[in-house]
């Protein structure tokens, strides 16, 4: 298993990625601040499955394997990208919330934490990352751990630490809701910003390349 010095810099180095503002950062963020603390922590379940799911993917190799199949990993930047599309269209036409209606939309949930983990899945993006950064902390000596578990260690860890970022977010940003449902124009905003994040991860994902 990996030093505590490896831990202490792996704990570090993620937990600093976490806060850089990006989109996944972001959306949290401007739908917490919109709908409620709850609805941005139903997106960050959401997106913290699939991060499970990528690190799964990574520990048992499947992801190397996907990575070389140029099919497979062309097919998920399609859907990602009409799917990335289809949310901007929904935020970029989003009504105004109350306060009344946020019970409303926390009732849909499943629907909320669902949307945060096709978003994450459907980003092929996130599986380059942790082929990339987990096995960097992996220790190769004979005598460790095998480096599947070492792997799905390390990235257990890091979405651990995705959620409680992004649960800190949304918790902050949940208390400009308030303020936000008595002024329309400013949630207005709001969701054309959150419309042009998912635009250009949109265009990100179907322009460059892996």
């Amino acid at each position: 298993m990996a030093s505590i010095e490896t831990l202490v810099t792996f704990i570090s180095i993620s937990t600093f990625l976490c806060l850089l503002p990006g989109p996944d950062n972001m959306l949290v963020l401007s739908q917490s601040a919109i709908n409620g603390r709850k609805f941005g922590i139903s997106i960050t379940i959401g997106l913290c499955i699939g991060l499970i799911m990528h690190t799964i993917l990574v520990s048992l190799g499947i992801s190397a394997i996907l990575r070389e199949n140029t099919v497979a990993l062309e097919s998920i930047r399609v859907l990602g990208v009409f799917y990335l599309s289809y949310l901007a269209w929904g935020a970029f036409k989003a009504k105004p919330v109350s306060l009344e209606s946020e019970s409303n939309n926390y009732n849909n949930k499943n629907k909320i934490i669902k949307k945060g983990l096709i978003m994450n899945l459907s980003n092929p993006k996130i599986i380059i990352f942790f082929l990339a950064f987990l096995p960097q902390f992996a220790t190769k000596n004979g005598n460790t751990t095998p480096i599947p578990l070492q792997l799905l260690y390390l990235g257990l860890i890091f979405v651990v630490i995705a959620f409680l970022v992004f649960t800190f977010i949304s918790y902050l940003s949940g208390f400009l809701n308030r303020v936000l449902s008595n002024k329309p124009s400013i949630q207005v905003v709001l969701n054309k910003i959150t419309s042009l994040i998912f635009i250009a991860l949109s265009i990100d994902l179907a322009v460059n390349q892996f």
